[in-house]
């Protein structure tokens, strides 16, 4: 398909997304089918969203019934699996409480709130700053935008929200959180800023400085959790204790999902209708987000998880360098990561240029090593 007839068949759309070329219409585990009957490797998973693959026997028999049973009810009614994805949450990541909204962008902006609100409360009336780190990316809500540092992603939406700051380099987080600092949100591994794993040196540097001026300290788990890393929240293998937990993209294998977890005493500062959502948490978020935590959460998924992103990592080595990453959130440098990204979509793999010169590797979490071969086999094609 030429791109003129792509634009024409998007004309209704607004144009933010530029030209996607490729119409995808069907997928099936680690696959995905474009309008043409192409088959391709999905190592994009929607952006780190669809944990479970395309078309998981579990998940679809579940929102089927879901779909048959109630959908929507808003919250200004209890359902039960609302709650049951709450206590399940609480008990896998280890914090008190649960806010469900509907992506990443709203629970990390709801973090901030729930983080300045904290403090509100508290009577420290002049601690209203918020601290991100260089290469981070948190959302493209005004909010999030403003403790997002990309110059590109600004333009034209100043001036942002007051009062959020981020150094030129990690370690120069520590020098900023001051008395005034409500909260200091990090990513233990950065996926928009191409894969980058923070020093996990660093990170404590910023929890014990939160500590020490009483800033809270949020971990942006949208990208690395569920799963992702090889442990069900990231920051589970550095002994980080935070205050505030945002999650999203996996959670909901593919259904829009967002939740902010938080300590019980952060947590109390959200008192009746100090936020809220029409749509967090309706019943059939709820019952994705139980099914995927229920398979994800398992020892053996988990595993597998950090398995086959050994293998994949040591794939990835053939065809770029500075592999990083996670178990199966891994990033590498080739010289043109635009014109890889597109060679390899001829091939039949989809991937996701981060950078001008990233390339962002993130399968569904239930690949095997015998999909990481064929990704192999068909982009060692591209050099014949």
């Amino acid at each position: 398909m030429t791109a003129s007839s792509t634009r024409s068949k998007t004309a209704a759309l607004m144009s933010n997304y530029g030209v996607r070329p490729i119409s995808l219409v069907r997928g099936k585990g680690v696959y995905v089918y474009d309008d043409m009957g192409k088959e391709y490797l999905d190592f994009t998973a929607g952006i780190a969203v669809s944990a479970l693959g395309h078309a998981h026997p579990q998940l679809t028999s579940v929102l089927q019934e879901q779909v048959a049973t109630l959908i929507h009810t808003s919250n200004l009614y209890r359902t039960p699996w609302q709650e049951q994805l709450a206590e399940r949450l609480q008990v896998l990541s280890g914090l008190d409480k649960v806010m469900f909204c509907n992506s990443g962008t709203e629970a990390n902006e709801a973090a901030l709130k729930l983080a300045r609100r904290h403090a509100y409360l508290k009577g420290e009336k002049n601690r209203t700053e918020i601290v991100s780190l260089p290469k981070a990316f948190h959302g493209r809500t005004m909010g999030a935008l403003s403790i997002t540092p990309k110059p590109q992603y600004h333009e034209g939406y100043k001036p942002l929200v007051p009062g959020c700051f981020t150094p030129e380099t990690y370690e120069g987080a520590v020098d900023i959180i001051s008395e005034n600092t409500a909260a200091c949100i990090v990513e233990v591994v950065q996926g928009e800023g191409g894969v980058n794993l923070v020093p996990p040196a660093t990170l404590h540097a910023i929890a014990e400085q939160c500590k020490r001026v009483g800033a809270l300290l949020i971990i942006d788990e949208v990208q690395t959790g569920v799963g992702r890393c090889g442990s069900f929240l990231a920051h589970h293998q550095f002994d980080l204790q935070p205050d505030i937990v945002t999650m999203a993209k996996g959670l909901g294998g593919g259904v829009p999902i967002g939740a902010v977890l938080a300590k019980e005493d952060v947590a109390a500062a959200f008192t009746p209708g100090a936020h809220g959502t029409t749509f967090g948490g309706n019943p059939l978020a709820m019952a994705a987000g139980l099914t995927v935590t229920e398979v994800v959460s398992q020892p053996a998924f988990l595993a597998h998880v950090s398995e086959v992103g050994a293998y994949l990592r040591d794939a990835m080595q053939r065809f770029g360098t500075e592999v990083s990453g996670l178990g199966l959130m891994l990033g590498m440098t080739v010289a043109d990561a635009k014109q890889f990204v597109a060679e390899a979509a001829a091939a039949g793999v989809l991937l996701t240029a981060v950078s001008e010169q990233r390339v962002r590797v993130v399968p569904p979490l239930i690949i095997e090593k015998i999909d990481v071969d064929e990704m192999v086999k068909r982009l060692e094609s591209l050099k014949a």
